[in-house]
């Protein structure tokens, strides 16, 4: 039942219907606090209703923070989503309550960030929101639909197909050869980069106690995909490892994600080298590699590949060797 009272200049509406918790809001005039009162009324009947009092009161920016706080430290992908994160609690999105967040208000954000970055970062802040969202209903009990599942997404970019080149490569590990305050660490991780087709991440946390050269393997207890994968070492792999000041413990690359990414993209720059990822590395290694592996299965137990599909994307055959086997 409804009951209605002047109060302070207001009309005051109470809903209490059996089973439900007591309603309670005011208005400037009467017919809005009826017309209140019977939506209400029929959502509890309907059993549709959401108590949107915590909703209204906190804000999106509020959300995320505690997202932030108590979720994204437990994922492998922390460091990356927690600036993600940060960037959009300073637009104006972040400023609404969560009662008020809507399609518009995703799409608006989505539509001022495609004037400045790719549709693959749209994509993945549109997940990172989806996810807090979800989290915030099904964990804290926050009472709203996700706007996120209808807003559309960027179509998706085309893969990269970016290949280096024999001479880019020559000019490449040239320019990162230690000169100066040039990184030591460079032409060994490019080099075993290019032999092996691991990522930048594995590469950067390989440790001496998980490499065995005798028997040419290296032990990747994490990867991407949540599992561990042995990675099998060429020769020249091995050479590489060699040459470097081994230890029984302790990392093989003491060299950070920046300091990795800043010294590629400078000697990229000194070479001459246009349009070239470091991640490209592993399109060119799984290119190269298909040719002395061309059991799909092998090839992708070397490259960690968990489906063809997958693979297929980093794989990228040259039309006139393809020529040559078909004679």
């Amino acid at each position: 039942m409804a009951s209605f009272r002047q109060r302070a200049g207001k009309w005051q509406a109470r809903v209490s219907i059996k089973g439900f918790p007591t309603e309670t809001r005011s208005f400037n005039t009467k017919a809005d606090a009826q017309h209140w009162a019977r939506e209400l009324e029929s959502a509890m009947t309907r059993g549709v209703y959401k108590n949107l009092a915590d909703a209204e009161e906190l804000l999106f920016r509020d959300v995320m923070q505690r997202y932030l706080t108590e979720v994204t430290p437990t994922k492998r992908s922390a460091k990356r989503e927690t600036e993600g994160i940060q960037f959009m609690q300073r637009s104006k999105m972040a400023s609404y309550s969560m009662a008020k967040l809507t399609p518009a208000t995703i799409a608006e954000y989505r539509d001022q960030r495609l004037k400045t970055v790719s549709a693959g970062t749209i994509i993945r802040e549109i997940c990172i929101l989806s996810s807090m969202i979800n989290h915030a209903r099904r964990e804290w009990g926050l009472a709203i639909d996700n706007p996120c599942a209808l807003v559309r997404k960027p179509a998706s970019p085309i893969g990269r197909n970016r290949l280096l080149k024999a001479d880019e490569e020559a000019r490449l590990l040239e320019e990162l050869k230690p000169r100066k305050r040039r990184s030591p660490w460079m032409v060994p991780l490019v080099t075993l980069a290019l032999e092996t087709a691991m990522r930048r991440g594995e590469l950067l946390s390989l440790r001496w106690e998980h490499i065995d050269l005798a028997t040419q393997t290296a032990l990747l207890p994490l990867t991407k995909n949540g599992t561990s994968r042995v990675v099998p070492l060429s020769r020249k792999a091995v050479a590489v490892l060699a040459e470097l000041s081994r230890s029984d413990y302790g990392p093989v690359f003491p060299i950070s994600h920046m300091t990795m990414h800043n010294c590629f993209t400078d000697a990229c720059k000194r070479a001459g080298i246009k349009n070239l990822h470091f991640h490209d590395l592993r399109h060119t290694a799984t290119s190269r590699l298909a040719e002395k592996l061309p059991n799909v299965i092998e090839l992708a137990a070397v490259t960690g590949h968990q489906t063809i599909q997958m693979l297929k994307r980093y794989y990228h055959p040259k039309a006139e060797t393809l020529a040559q086997k078909l004679g």
